[in-house]
This record gives structure tokens, sequence and C-alpha cells, in this order.
């Protein structure tokens, strides 16, 4: 039974580390489009607003600002996947997830203290922190076997690779001329 679950497995932990990877590497692009609002001083008044909140009010600020984004974008979605616009759609789609986990990532860099200071929040991080370290343990190994396969095509071995096919090629089509002698 785990046998048929494996990749399940797999493929749940490559989704995982997809979001943790965008939410790496959405942060600073967020945080610099961020920082070129002209408005420093809304910006520090909100930050040290954030600062003198009580954990439970900052869940609010983590939590509502998402929401407020997502939630337009996900009926924008649906009307046009009712239309048929597919295209549309995924374009809806892939635009929501950049722009939510990028969001989330910048809001929660800026409550993380805070929120880690609510104790089932504190469970609920290190849960998903121990999710991630097991996503690395189960696609680690497949990611260094996927990497071995693929040094052949390297740059600096990518001409023995292709001239190995060459030579291949070269004797499978002499092979198919001496077995059928009409299909050279």
């Amino acid at each position: 039974m785990r046998r048929l679950f494996r990749p399940l497995l797999v493929l749940l932990a490559l989704v995982f580390l997809f979001e943790a990877w965008l939410w790496t590497h959405l942060a600073p692009i967020v945080a610099a489009i961020v920082a070129r609002i002209p408005l420093r001083a809304i910006k520090a008044a909100i930050a040290g607003w954030v600062e003198h909140l009580p954990p439970a009010a900052t869940l609010v600020v983590f939590v509502v600002p998402i929401a407020a984004l997502l939630v337009p974008l996900k009926f924008l979605e649906v009307w046009m996947l009712v239309g048929g616009h597919w295209f549309g759609a995924i374009a809806v789609l892939a635009l929501a997830k950049v722009i939510g986990v990028g969001v989330s990532a910048f809001i929660f860099d800026a409550t993380r203290p805070k929120l880690l200071q609510l104790a089932w929040f504190r469970r609920l991080y290190g849960r998903v922190m121990a999710w991630l370290d097991w996503a690395h343990e189960l696609i680690d190994p497949i990611k260094r076997r996927l990497r071995s396969s693929f040094r052949m095509w390297a740059p600096r071995r990518a001409g023995r690779t292709l001239r190995l096919l060459v030579r291949i090629r070269r004797r499978m089509q002499a092979t198919r001329a001496a077995v059928w002698p009409g299909a050279g």
C-alpha cells in the first residue's frame, strides 16, 4: 500500500516545495515593490502600528490583506471559467498565486514575531517547518538522481553526448539498410 502512495507523496512534496520556493523568491520582490512606494511615513506608521498590536490582532493584519486581494481574483477566475475563457482563467490563477504568495510572505515577515507569540500559531509554524524538512528529505534524493542523469547534457559533456547519439543513429540507419535494403 505504501508503494502505491509513494508517487502521491512525492507529488505532494513537490507542490509543498514549490510553494516554499515561491515564498522565498517572491518576498524580496514584493519588498522591493513596497519599498518604491513614496509614502515612507505611512509605511513607517503601519510598521509601528503592527509592532504595538497584540498578537491576536496581528493575525487579523496577516489574514485580511491576503483575503482582500485574493477573493476578487478568485471570483474573476470563476467568472472566466464559466464564460469559457480558459486561458484568461489560467492567467488570473497564476497572477493570484504570485500575488497571494508574495504578499503573504511580505506580511508574514512583518508580523512573524507577534504571530509566534501565539502558542497555537507557534505549533502550526513548527509543523509546517517539519513538513518542509520532510518534503526535502523525500525530494532531494530524486533531485540528485535527476541531476546525475542530466549531467551528460552539461555544456562540457554535451559534445561527447551528441557525438554518441550521432554514432547510435548512424548504426541504426546502417542496420535498417542492411535488414531492409529498399528502406535506406
